[in-house]
């Protein structure tokens, strides 16, 4: 599998569980959970959602490694998200992960006990009690209000140490996250189009093999 491209659907699907951090392990800022609050309540509203993305990669030296585009569905608990190279089926009960360099898919069950990553948490879920966060203002950008919401892990062992996410304060919805990794790489996920008006089909979210000739099945359930 390429190692690349799994690395950074991970860092995409990296902000787990909602709720409240611990006490004693600091103080979050509730302007900043007002916000996110606001954005998980709205997103939660919609049936079904199609939306274009664009993930830009940069080094520590600020070089610019390259973009990647695509295009995720979802609904309920299930999504599916297709990147440059790979694709990515979740039924609710299965994970597919397909790899076209490789022509192999593994299939894996989901852990409703594990901190699963979803790409319904890149819009909902960017607070818990694993990250400190703070609301750092707001800025105008081609037109539109954006608040900048900073979080930090509170477990030190995580591979990045900063994220921020920013927010369309008109419609409530995450416009674009900013993930900084401990080994200085960035990778910032902007949302360039979203649909959530849209009626998906529940086929969407499953592996068709037959659509994949000679693929190779990794079963690990």
């Amino acid at each position: 599998m390429n190692k690349l491209i799994t690395s950074v659907t991970l860092l995409l699907l990296s902000i787990v569980t909602i709720y409240a951090q611990p006490k004693g392990l600091g103080n979050n800022d509730p302007d900043a959970k007002k916000v996110l609050d606001a954005v998980s309540a709205k997103f939660k509203t919609f049936k079904g959602v199609q939306a274009k993305f664009a993930l830009n990669i940069e080094n520590g030296a600020g070089k610019n490694l390259g973009t990647k585009t695509g295009i995720v569905y979802m609904k309920g608990n299930k999504y599916r998200v297709t990147i440059t190279g790979q694709e990515i089926f979740c039924d609710g009960s299965t994970i597919s992960t397909y790899d076209k360099s490789t022509n192999e898919v593994t299939i894996t069950k989901v852990d409703p006990a594990a901190n699963s990553l979803t790409p319904q948490k890149i819009f909902t879920n960017f607070y818990d009690k694993d990250y400190l966060y703070k609301l750092n203002g707001e800025k105008t950008v081609a037109g539109k209000k954006i608040q900048e919401i900073e979080l930090t892990p509170i477990d030190k062992s995580k591979p990045f140490f900063k994220v921020l996410v920013f927010v369309d304060k008109g419609s409530q919805t995450i416009s674009s996250t900013k993930v900084f990794e401990k080994t200085g790489n960035k990778y910032t996920y902007s949302v360039t189009n979203m649909n959530t008006a849209t009626s998906v089909n529940d086929t969407q979210f499953l592996f068709d093999a037959k659509k994949f000739p000679g693929v190779e099945v990794i079963d690990l359930r």
